[in-house]
């Protein structure tokens, strides 16, 4: 009977794995393996936010933030909104 129900449970994570990799695709989920490199940060509350290095639109010219903001209060959202 143990025999049975592991092998049901085995065969249904078998089952959403496959259906995760034909959803999302191959590749994708692939790459995500291979190439997540995410981490915990260092930065806590009240800390000062690292400068940061931005690419303009025309892909060519790098601004610091801190050239175009000063000491103004900002928020960068990186995301979709789709």
């Amino acid at each position: 009977m143990l025999k049975i129900a592991l092998i049901v449970v085995v065969s249904c994570v078998v089952a959403a794995a496959a259906f995760v990799v034909v959803k999302i695709g191959p590749k994708n989920v692939v790459g995500m393996l291979l190439y997540d490199q995410r981490r915990e940060g260092d930065l806590r509350v009240g800390d000062q936010a690292p400068d940061v290095q931005l690419l303009t639109l025309d892909g060519k010219t790098r601004v610091r933030l801190t050239e175009r903001i000063g000491g103004r209060t900002s928020v960068l959202v990186f995301g979709s909104f789709t």
